[in-house]
């Protein structure tokens, strides 16, 4: 994710408990994304939606604190 702010992602994961929290819930919920679609029999479409949803939104949030940084520095 964002190969372009590698180090700044690095930085403000140490730096930022703020990004850092938001960091760790995207990845939370891209491994329960990954879980569910590996045993499709037992989760619901509308259920991977929803956390993909949630995904996305962390992302862009991620997103936005990585350029208001990358403008800082």
């Amino acid at each position: 994710m964002f190969p372009e702010y590698r180090n700044l992602i690095s930085k403000l994961r140490q730096e930022d408990n703020r990004f850092a929290k938001v960091f760790e819930e995207h990845n939370a919920i891209d491994h329960e994304i990954l879980r569910l679609e590996k045993n499709p029999v037992t989760s619901g479409l509308e259920e991977i939606e929803l956390l993909k949803r949630k995904k996305l939104k962390l992302k862009d949030e991620l997103y936005s604190m990585l350029r208001e940084a990358d403008q800082l520095d």
